[in-house]
């Protein structure tokens, strides 16, 4: 471990180089999830989200905890679960990526640039998902949940991470050199 972190609990050089290629990589996994066309993934079940309006070949899904507001419209219990999940799956989408900038990037280690920095983060997504659909017509939904559940896993994220140098302090302070 202390290759990889610092006394304080930063990461050292070695573990800078192996978080950068791991931003790589996931950032690939993001893009990969969020810019493809909806019917591309195998295997995953399609379902259908109540208050999607269509406008020509766009989908936005605009109202503000949808699965809480509309979920009693779902088409089945599953359907149901699913917009759960997906909600779910949201809030952990950028949990990792902003959990590893923090380590990167001191500018980031203030609650307020987490909240600025993870919605921005997501309003990029949404408004690329949307250029996209108005260009190559690929099916994503642009929803307005997406933000705030977006945002709350990098508010989880600076939370695991204060959580985490207080624990790894605590525990360097007591290991034997």
């Amino acid at each position: 471990m202390r290759h990889l972190f610092d006394e304080s609990g930063q990461v050292a050089p070695l573990g800078r180089k192996i978080l950068w290629w791991l931003c790589c990589l996931y950032t690939g996994f993001i893009v990969y999830l969020c810019f493809l066309p909806q019917g591309f993934y195998p295997g995953m079940p399609r379902f259908q989200l109540p208050g999607i309006i269509q406008i020509g070949r766009v989908y936005l899904l605009l109202i503000p905890f949808n699965t809480i507001v509309n979920g009693s419209q779902a088409g089945s219990l599953q359907d149901f679960i699913l917009a759960v999940l997906q909600n779910f799956t949201n809030i952990f989408l950028l949990f990792p990526l902003v959990f590893a900038f923090l380590f990167l990037f001191e500018k980031w280690r203030s609650l307020r640039a987490i909240i600025r920095y993870s919605f921005l983060m997501s309003l990029f997504i949404e408004t690329s998902q949307l250029v996209l659909d108005l260009l190559f017509d690929v099916g994503r939904v642009v929803e307005i949940d997406d933000l705030w559940t977006n945002t709350l896993g990098g508010v989880l994220a600076y939370f695991t991470y204060q959580l985490w140098i207080k624990a790894y302090q605590h525990w360097t302070k007591y290991q034997k050199p």
